[in-house]
C-alpha cells in the first residue's frame, strides 16, 4: 500500500509515519513536507514542497496512492478565522482536488477533532471550519473518512510543536492515569491514531466520522 503523508513533522503525523514505517503492509510512504524530515529509512520519499494551495509540481509523486492520511493542522489559538480556514480548508482541499483526480480510488483520511461543528453554523470558530473541510471532503468521489480524536497521548517520545500543547501535556502526565481510569473512551494514543488509519484504508469502515472509542477498537 503506498501512502501520502501529511503533517509527518506534527505530533499526529509522527505517530502516524512510525506505524506506517512499523506495518508491513505500507510499502511506500511518500511524506509531503515543507522541510526534509532528516530520516533514511527505505520505504520512506520525502518531497519537500512549498505551496500547499497548488499540487501540480508534484503530481508524479502523489500518483499511485492507495491512501493518503493528511495529519496536517494547527491550532486555532490566536488565529483569526481567514488564516486558520486557509491552512485548515484551503490547504485540505487543494491536496485532495488533486488526489481524487490522481487517484479515484484511493482512501482519504483526515485529521478533524471532537466536537466538529457539521452544520458550520456554531460559535466555534475551528470546529465551524473543521465542519466545512470534513463536509467538503465527504462530497468527494473517494472513500473518505474524518477521525475526531479528543485527547492524543504522545508515546515514542514525540512531542507537540505547539507550545500550549506541549505545556498542557506537561501538565497532563500525572494525571493521565487517573483520567483513562474514569473515562477510558476519552484518550487515544498517537499508536492507536496511526493503527486505525492504516486498517480504514485497507479495510474501511462503516461510517466516515470516527470517534475516540472507534479509534481504540480499529487499532
Amino acid at each position: 500500500m503506498k501512502v501520502i503523508l501529511f503533517g509527518a513533522s506534527g505530533m499526529v503525523g509522527h505517530g502516524v509515519l512510525l506505524e506506517c514505517l512499523r506495518d508491513p503492509a505500507v510499502t511506500e510512504i511518500v511524506a509531503i513536507v515543507r522541510a526534509p524530515l532528516g530520516r533514511g529509512e527505505p520505504k520512506l520519499r520525502e518531497v519537500v514542497h512549498k505551496d500547499f494551495t497548488d499540487f501540480s509540481a508534484i503530481e508524479s509523486d502523489m500518483a499511485g496512492a492507495d491512501a493518503c492520511f493528511f495529519c496536517l493542522g494547527v491550532s486555532s489559538a490566536g488565529m483569526g478565522e481567514t488564516r486558520y480556514s486557509r491552512i485548515t480548508h484551503d490547504y485540505t482541499m487543494a491536496a485532495a482536488y488533486a488526489l481524487v483526480r490522481l487517484n479515484p480510488s484511493m482512501t482519504f483520511v483526515y485529521v478533524s477533532g471532537l466536537g466538529t461543528d457539521g452544520t458550520e453554523q456554531g460559535r466555534i470558530m475551528w470546529a465551524r471550519v473543521k465542519g466545512r473541510t470534513e463536509n467538503a471532503l465527504l462530497r468527494l468521489p473517494f472513500k473518505a473518512y474524518m477521525f475526531r480524536p479528543g485527547f492524543i497521548q504522545p508515546l515514542d517520545g514525540i512531542k507537540s510543536r505547539t507550545r500550549l500543547y506541549r505545556a498542557l501535556y506537561a501538565v497532563s502526565v500525572p494525571l493521565i492515569g487517573l483520567w483513562q481510569a474514569l473515562s477510558p473512551a476519552s484518550i487515544v494514543t498517537t499508536r492507536q491514531v496511526g493503527r486505525a488509519m492504516i486498517r480504514v484504508a485497507r479495510e474501511g469502515y462503516s461510517k466516515p466520522h470516527i470517534e475516540p472509542t472507534d479509534i481504540q477498537q480499529l487499532s
